[in-house]
Formats: structure tokens, sequence, C-alpha cells
């Protein structure tokens, strides 16, 4: 089968898609690096791709807010292409910023007419956090399927607190079980700063939205592919860090449903 291709989708400061590119690479599939004015141009078009990644960085310098402005753009000139990718089945991820990206463009948690109503702002230690977090896993994304109970990835983000609108967002989120990741301590259990690196509600880490195609994650997946990159454990005989499960679910899926 040909390989599922991913769009790696980049814009002025974003700099993690050498890595998102490379982990999807190892997983199996073909990645191809896009700058957004290729498809606001028409110049290419998302119906080339299987697979939208939005990485990390500091999109447009996170001017205004942290994704604001590429989320934007997502929303104001690509709405039609976006519709029409969902609607296809495709699949989403969006990680650290491309997480702020969707979120503030009403990707996730999957509003109608993409209207926000959920956000990523400021930690409550009102610093930079930069450091390893434990993570309980659901599985129900199509993301997170047949990943460990508890992971280890690292983070790195100065506006990562989610938040939502009000109580009855937060209360869909839960019914609809789109939490899939949540910060924890290495037992798996719920826990305040440290564990909790920005006071998220809920310790929300990770969202899909209602049909598990479309996820976004402030901890980095891309930067745990190997076992070596481990911080504690860099010569522990796995060869795979734990964050490769998620794009070779990715990788997986498409071979399989499209």
């Amino acid at each position: 089968m040909v390989k599922p291709k991913v769009c790696v989708l980049r814009s002025a400061g974003t700099n993690c898609d050498q890595e998102t590119a490379a982990a999807f690479s190892l997983a199996g599939a073909s990645t191809e690096l896009l700058h957004i004015n290729s498809l606001v141009s028409g110049a290419r078009s998302l119906n080339d791709f299987q697979i939208l990644a939005l990485s990390g960085g500091f999109s447009y310098g996170d001017d205004i807010a942290s994704g604001k402005i590429l989320a934007n753009e997502l929303r104001f000139k690509l709405a039609d292409s976006l519709t029409k990718f969902i609607k296809d089945g495709k699949l989403i991820i969006g990680i650290c910023n491309g997480f702020q990206i969707l979120v503030k463009s009403g990707l996730l948690p999957g509003a109608k007419q993409l209207n926000q109503d959920t956000s990523l702002i400021i930690n409550d230690s009102g610093k930079f956090e930069a450091r390893w977090v434990y993570l309980k896993s659901s599985g129900h994304c199509v993301w997170t399927r047949g990943l460990e109970k508890i992971i280890y990835l690292p983070v790195a983000h100065g506006e990562g607190k989610f938040v939502t609108q009000d109580k009855s967002v937060l209360n869909r989120l839960k019914k609809n079980k789109q939490i899939v990741f949540q910060y924890c301590d290495v037992h798996g259990k719920l826990s305040g700063y440290p564990d909790n690196p920005n006071g998220s509600v809920e310790n929300i880490a990770g969202l899909c939205d209602e049909t598990g195609r479309i996820l976004g994650l402030m901890p980095h997946p891309e930067r745990h592919i190997f076992g070596a990159q481990h911080p504690r454990n860099w010569n522990i005989k796995s060869k795979t860090g734990d964050g490769l499960q998620i794009f070779k679910n990715g990788v997986k899926y498409v071979k399989e449903n499209l």
C-alpha cells in the first residue's frame, strides 16, 4: 500500500516541524513540510494528504496570544478545505502550539462552525514550564489506542493552562469522553503542581473531538520516539519511546480506513 501522506504545516515561528515529520516517517508515513501560504494561495491542496499535523513552536511569535494568528488563518482562510478534510474522515493532530491553534480556531473540542469555547492560557506559575510529565491516557481516541495507561513525555510551554468557557462545556467533554490525556504523578494519581505544570482544569493535557480523529495535546510525543530520549533511563532496553505509538496509530488508521 502507498504510504499515508502527512502535511506538517508550518508558518513563521514554527520550530518542531522537522521532529514531527521525523516521527511520522519513523511510523511509516510519507511526510511533507508545507507552509500555510501554499494552501492559502491554492498552490497546494489538503486533498493531497490524509493527515494534517500542526507542530510545536511559536507561530508568528505567539503575537496576541499563543497560536491565535495561525488559528485565525485556518478559521478564516481555510475553513472550507478543513471542513471537507474532516468530513472525508481524515486525521488532524496538534502538538503544543498546534494544540493552541486547534483550540483557538474552534477545531477542538469540536464546536460547530468553528466557535471557540475553550482556551489555553498563561500557566498558573506565570513562567515557561519545561520538564517531563506523567500522563494518564484514554483509549477512546484514534491516536491513543494501545498506549500504556501512564506515559512519560516532555512539556515546554508558557500558555498551557486549559480552561473552558463554562461548566457545561467541561461536562460535555466528560460525557463524550473527549479528555484523552491528564497530568498525573508517577502512580497515575491526578496531582497539582509540578505534576500539573500549568494548572489546567481537571488536569487536562490533551483532547480529541467527538469522532476521536482530531487530537490536540500540550506535551511533545515527537520528543520521545526513541528509548534513548528518556531523561532518566536513557539506556533502557526498549528501542522506542512512549510517544511513537501515537504516530503509529495515526498511520495505521489511515491504512485501514482511508
